[in-house]
């Protein structure tokens, strides 16, 4: 009896030291989330692209340099980062590292309030948004913003629901990333000038889900070709387009951008329903709840459930079931 209590204890022992280790490991990784926003978004990340295969073993030597027994499973690019998923105490675990190796992120984790590593829950901010028949919600955005993106991919099936009741818009903020930020926010307004909103919002989904347009980092060469196709899918007459960004779309932008300096948007993405600032989980569940929470009569629409999965920050299609993908602190502001 003695023994069995003996190795009863020796087991309980072992799993909690396992989930310490972990705990322990994504505390020390959450740290450098705030490293990696300071360096990535303001410009100041350095150094060569690595392949696939030496991010993956980078992180591998991490995780067993803090004593930790990982495997390595995949490596997939996700926009700006590598997505590497190991095997940890019998589960897949993805974390996140710039292309250049030197920064890492285990995943969204909030750095305040009462969360844990681990836990990918996320309570919105109660938030006092007046009321309204047709509520106005605007996204502010970065165009090339990872965590935009990851906004815009949960809004589109909310845009879908809730279009013909709601007044859904895109604002561009201005250009942290570099001009062709700029010119990819020119480039939405015209298509939304030229072919409404319905167009934008399938030009917005096809934009954000193709890695490839990541991957250039916004170098023209590369991202022109790749726009070209999403204008032949989608119909949309590159001339016209063209002809907007030159003429046009100048002005219209600098509204935008300045509609944003009044409101005191600085950082991507941020979310307004009518005119006041939401604090919400990047899942279009949790976008539709917060939009039908500001019906003065909810429409017989929000009784539709929508994935409570959110997608992957950066560019590509893929979901994230990773801890805190949804959390609504990560973001993109300038220095």
């Amino acid at each position: 009896m003695e023994e069995n209590n003996s190795t009863s204890n020796s087991v309980i022992t072992e799993t909690s030291k396992k989930r310490n280790d972990w705990k322990i490991f994504s505390g020390v990784l959450g740290v450098v989330v705030v490293l990696l926003l300071v360096a990535m978004f303001y410009g100041r990340i350095t150094g060569n692209v690595i392949s696939q295969d030496d991010a993956g073993q980078k992180v591998v030597d991490f995780a067993k340099s803090q004593g930790l027994d990982a495997t390595l499973v995949s490596v997939n690019a996700k926009g700006d980062l590598y997505e590497v998923v190991l095997s940890m105490d019998g589960k897949e675990v993805p974390v996140y590292t710039t292309k250049d190796g030197k920064n890492l992120v285990p995943s969204l984790i909030p750095l305040t309030g009462n969360a844990v590593a681990g836990d990918d829950t996320q309570t919105d901010t109660p938030q006092n948004v007046p009321k309204s028949d047709k509520p106005k919600v605007e996204a502010f955005i970065f165009s090339y913003c990872p965590y935009g993106t990851q906004f815009e991919k949960a809004l589109i099936p909310v845009y879908d629901l809730l279009k013909n009741k709601a007044d859904i818009n895109i604002v561009a903020i201005g250009a942290m990333h570099g001009e062709y930020e700029k010119i990819e926010s020119l480039r939405q307004i015209c298509v939304e000038k030229n072919y409404g909103k319905d167009k934008l919002f399938k030009y917005l989904k096809a934009f954000d889900e193709d890695s490839a347009i990541g991957s250039c980092g916004g170098t023209a060469s590369c991202v022109d070709p790749l726009i070209a196709k999403i204008y032949s899918t989608l119909s949309i007459d590159k001339s016209k387009i063209d002809s907007c960004m030159a003429k046009d779309a100048p002005a219209l932008y600098d509204a935008q951008v300045a509609r944003a300096s009044q409101l005191g948007i600085g950082g991507s993405p941020t979310f307004v329903i009518n005119g006041v600032q939401v604090q919400v989980g990047r899942t279009p569940d949790a976008i539709k709840k917060a939009v039908c929470d500001s019906f003065n009569t909810a429409p017989s629409e929000c009784t539709k459930a929508l994935s409570t999965t959110a997608a992957s920050a950066g560019f590509g299609a893929s979901s994230s079931t990773s801890a805190g993908a949804a959390n609504s602190a990560a973001g993109c502001a300038p220095a």
